[in-house]
């Protein structure tokens, strides 16, 4: 069964930094895209970042590009977001998510089949 938890939230003022973490259960990342969106009150659930299993690559949304880096450490079975520079806008939940397949469109989370819990991010003064 494939079970994520996530950590790494909380409250933090604009320009600061924090990372979040999704640790996985016992499977290698190697075969899995790995994600991670948000979503704030009233708003759409919106991409973030991936690292997609077929071209190894990663993406990032333009909100955060230059902000935000997307990591994962296979020997750990977990994979991070560093959020820095951080803005009031970037408050949501945030939520990872994997899936064992080739993903199309990375920032569409119906393409993924397992979600972490999520976890509050609340940037304010």
């Amino acid at each position: 069964q494939v079970q994520l938890v996530e950590s790494g939230g909380g409250l933090v003022q604009p320009g600061g930094s924090l990372r979040l973490s999704c640790a996985t259960s016992g499977f290698s990342l190697d075969y899995y895209a790995i994600g991670w969106f948000r979503q704030a009150p009233g708003k759409e659930r919106e991409g973030v970042s991936c690292i997609s299993n077929s071209d190894r690559m990663t993406y990032y949304a333009d909100s955060v590009k230059g902000r935000f880096t997307i990591s994962k450490d296979n020997a750990k079975n977990t994979f991070y977001l560093q959020m820095n520079s951080l803005k009031p806008e970037d408050t949501a939940v945030y939520y990872c998510a994997l899936v064992p397949r080739m993903v199309h469109i990375w920032y569409d989370g119906t393409e993924y089949d397992y979600w972490g819990q999520g976890t509050q991010v609340t940037v304010s003064p």
